[in-house]
């Protein structure tokens, strides 16, 4: 099953009329402990949908980018982010990360559960581009699993395999410091939805 993650599909996901509950999910609860030991920097939150990851972030000190494609789901961000006692602005950016070319890097490189129309891998190899000597980059992502046929399963192109994410890092230039899979509950709505999660971390040594 394949989907097309376009700017239109995205509005449509964000839409009040579609993704209630979902617009107002906590932030993952690995970037937190993913991110416990960084000391804050510049940090990029690739595919922020409606900001929690990134409003957190700057919660801790970050200088934040957050880019997403959906219009919609920015702005719902951004009203979510005055709510709150964050001390750093968030910069928000409207784009579409499979052609983005923003012309610098970041400490930190985040993305959670993003799904571009280009597909996860190379979604994730453009991204690990963006990371600055140094730095980290936090991939959290649906898993892939051919067993899992529940009904909340993900596109095929919208999952991918701790194996082939860590393969794109397998390089001299990074350094792979976690690899874990998870399953955990959430609530959108008032209704479980189980998620089978791929977390990835690596460091950029050059």
């Amino acid at each position: 099953m394949m989907a097309k993650f376009d700017k239109t599909y995205w509005e449509n996901h964000w839409s009040p009329a579609t993704s209630s509950g979902v617009r107002e999910l906590p932030v993952n609860p690995y970037l937190a402990t993913e991110t416990a030991h960084l000391h804050p920097g510049t940090a990029l939150d690739a595919g922020c949908g409606t900001g929690a990851e990134a409003i957190w972030l700057a919660e801790q000190g970050w200088q934040v980018t957050a880019a997403d494609i959906s219009h919609t789901a920015l702005t719902t961000a951004q009203a979510r982010a005055t709510a709150t006692d964050a001390d750093t602005p968030i910069e928000w950016v409207e784009t579409d990360l499979s052609r983005w070319e923003p012309e610098r890097t970041w400490d930190l490189v985040v993305t959670s559960y993003a799904h571009p129309d280009i597909g996860q891998l190379p979604f994730y190899r453009r991204i690990s581009s963006w990371v600055a000597p140094g730095g980290t980059l936090l991939i959290v992502g649906h898993l892939h699993d051919h067993q899992h046929d529940g009904h909340h399963r993900h596109p095929e192109n919208a999952s991918a395999t701790a194996e082939a994410i860590t393969s794109l890092f397998d390089t001299p230039e990074w350094q792979i410091e976690t690899v874990h899979e998870h399953t955990r509950t959430v609530h959108p709505g008032g209704t479980p939805v189980q998620l089978r999660d791929v977390i990835v971390r690596a460091q950029r040594t050059a």
